[in-house]
């Protein structure tokens, strides 16, 4: 074994969001129509303070209008805005102040229950107060007596959002403009957060008295199968099971149901509010405990104790019902200790794309 060989993890790089990007561009067009002249780069203030450089490509200005562009770099996380063109027009007009307008690949509002007006386009409100100040900051007291039009786009805006759950959130024709800090995190949970939070803020201004949240698309697919719910109810958790919870329970969810497979409710009765983590042995350990206290014999314990995965157990052990039924109790009896006040219900998915089984919230009471 070569003892000087080192293994050193590469550190993530961070990029910059849309709202960013389009602000740098929509800075670089002002600038150009100002002052007539060729800019190359802008300097911009991100909200945390930071300060930096954005190249610009595509210039173009006459006396009227100016336009460019900025390509988004998103640093090390897999985002689907990486690498778009953000193209900002400044366009003088004969009405005083600013007005914001989505061009070709930024989505328009279409629903209630977002950051935005419906008919506005997806512009977050941090991203406008960002544009808002760059372009006052060019263009000053002059916005009283002309003022500017900011047209933003993403030449192919719209094909990336089909990759998006912006549909279904009711933002259609492209992409948003997005971002609270400036900075993209690689690898960061706050896009799947942020999505949760808007998704039941939507569910609930359209009127969705029953929340699902499902794991994934496969779970998705066989509760809309179940259920005869408009598709703002069912909300993308992914792995954050504990995290969906707590917001359902913040924003005062009259019913709550989670979608999943049998590896990922043992997971949660397992006490994981991450459904991702990587505990699969410790998983099945304690699920021989969970076989053991349901009454299974030593020869079907042992045989779970030797599983690959929870998925075998479960497409593959006797006492399979018997067993998932307690780990349903113990998955709802942890669910409601994460949450207080409101029931959850359960939709357990089979591996075949068929309801495997419903639990009522009322089944753990008395196992808490």
């Amino acid at each position: 074994m070569d003892l000087t060989a080192v293994t050193t993890k590469k550190k993530l790089r961070s990029g910059y969001t849309t709202g960013a990007c389009a602000t740098a561009a929509a800075l670089g067009a002002a600038l150009m129509l100002r002052d007539q002249r060729l800019v190359t780069a802008v300097d911009l203030t991100l909200p945390t303070g930071q300060s930096v450089t954005f190249a610009l490509a595509g210039q173009t200005f006459d006396r009227s209008k100016a336009a460019c562009f900025v390509i988004k770099d998103a640093g090390d996380d897999p985002d689907v805005t990486h690498g778009i063109e953000m193209h900002a027009q400044v366009t003088r007009c004969a009405a005083s102040g600013i007005e914001l307008r989505a061009g070709t690949g930024i989505g328009t509002v279409t629903k209630p229950g977002l950051s935005v007006s419906v008919g506005e386009p997806a512009i977050n409100p941090v991203p406008r107060q960002m544009l808002t100040a760059a372009l006052t900051s060019v263009f000053s007291a002059a916005l009283s007596k002309q003022g500017v039009v900011v047209t933003l786009s993403i030449p192919d805006g719209e094909k990336r959002a089909e990759r998006t759950l912006n549909a279904r959130l009711g933002i259609l024709g492209g992409l948003s403009i997005l971002g609270t800090t400036g900075i993209v995190r690689p690898v960061s949970h706050r896009a799947w957060t942020d999505t949760i939070d808007v998704s039941i803020d939507v569910a609930l201004a359209n009127g969705c008295g029953t929340v699902v949240l499902v794991t994934g698309r496969t779970s998705e697919l066989v509760a809309q199968a179940e259920f005869d719910l408009p598709e703002e109810a069912y909300i993308m958790m992914g792995d954050h099971v504990g995290y969906a919870l707590k917001a359902c329970e913040r924003k005062q969810v009259p019913r709550i149901v989670v979608a999943a497979q049998f590896a990922k409710l043992l997971k949660i009765a397992c006490g994981h509010r991450q459904t991702h983590v990587d505990s699969s042995r410790l998983d099945l350990a304690q699920l021989v405990v969970i076989a053991s206290a349901a009454g299974l014999d030593d020869a079907t314990c042992k045989a779970i104790e030797c599983a690959n995965t929870a998925r075998e157990v479960f497409t593959s052990f006797a006492g399979a019902k018997t067993l998932t039924e307690q780990v349903a109790k113990k998955a709802l009896a942890q669910m409601h200790g994460w949450i207080s006040g409101q029931a959850v219900e359960l939709l357990l998915i089979g591996y075949d794309g068929t309801v495997a089984g419903r639990f009522p919230a009322e089944m753990t009471k008395g196992d808490l």
